[in-house]
């Protein structure tokens, strides 16, 4: 079968089976088009004849006229769709697009407010009731143990331990890790409880709303943006920053990755490493302490 047929074909099969939205027949048509061209260009005239080799080149073409990873990733996609259908209408016995690897899309570094930031965000004067010492607690918690927003939410009371300073949290995939909390966070965790043991919450929660109840991801977003414009750093972040923060605080100081990946309930070491593209003053100390040339 021509490449063009079995283009026409997996494109009739969107629009009239799968009834794709005119969006979604554009992007595919547009990509399938271009591998139309590149497969003329190549003299490749009956789709079984196509192979990884010339779906990588294709894609490398694509690559060359500046698609950005996001944009290559969807190319991908598509080819892969179409041979998938060409193998289960047995027009080709194998799908070459499946040895095609999307590339990895660009991480954005985290931008981390400075300890000097976080201790004037964290100093903020608050009232000494119920909501002032809440929101005390709470971002100091968020800060001093590296919490991510739903860990912090998702808390307990049986999950405290103020005597060891020790949180158990249960992160992504409901996996329980122990974080730790400082002096300054085990006192605002104090003052907080008192208060919220005369408030007469019932619930197991540990962080509550004015009605008693678990206190919401967004409402812990809006009390962060709200207390950051407060101490001049408006529009500087949200709850993950203090989590940012407390990671490259820790590397900054010398502790090692693998203790902070542990401390953040990363499975994976590369996603830690991304903290290490924010700490070039570590790396510059170590390379002039060790190289010999430095």
């Amino acid at each position: 079968m021509h490449p063009d047929e079995a283009v026409d074909g997996f494109l009739a099969m969107g629009r009239h089976v799968k009834r794709w939205s005119p969006h979604t027949l554009e992007a595919y048509g547009a990509d399938l088009g271009r591998l139309c061209a590149f497969l003329d260009a190549e003299k490749i005239r009956d789709v079984t004849t196509v192979d990884a080799t010339l779906l990588r080149s294709f894609v490398v073409t694509e690559s060359e006229r500046g698609l950005a990873a996001s944009s290559l990733s969807r190319v991908i996609a598509t080819l892969r769709s179409l041979f998938k259908w060409l193998q289960r209408e047995r027009i080709t016995t194998v799908n070459p697009a499946g040895a095609l690897r999307s590339p990895r899309k660009h991480r954005h570094l985290p931008e981390p407010l400075t300890q000097a930031e976080v201790g004037e965000f964290l100093s903020l004067s608050r009232k000494d009731d119920l909501a002032g010492t809440r929101d005390a607690a709470m971002l100091e918690v968020l800060y001093s143990a590296g919490l991510r927003v739903s860990e912090l939410v998702g808390l307990d009371l049986a999950d405290i331990d103020l005597n060891g300073g020790v949180l158990r949290v249960r992160g992504k995939g409901k996996k329980e890790r122990l974080a730790f909390l400082g002096q300054p966070a085990t006192r605002a965790f104090e003052r907080y409880l008192a208060r919220r043991s005369l408030g007469g919450a019932t619930t197991d929660a540990v962080f509550v709303n004015g009605r008693g109840g678990r206190l919401t991801t967004r409402s812990v977003e809006r009390i962060v943006e709200r207390d950051l414009a407060r101490a001049g750093l408006a529009g500087r972040g949200t709850p993950h920053t203090l989590r940012h923060s407390f990671a490259t605080h820790l590397l900054d100081a010398g502790a090692d990755l693998r203790t902070v990946q542990e401390l953040l309930g990363h499975a994976d070491p590369a996603t830690t490493q991304i903290y290490t593209h924010v700490t070039p003053r570590l790396l510059r100390e170590a390379y002039e302490k060790a190289h010999p040339r430095a």
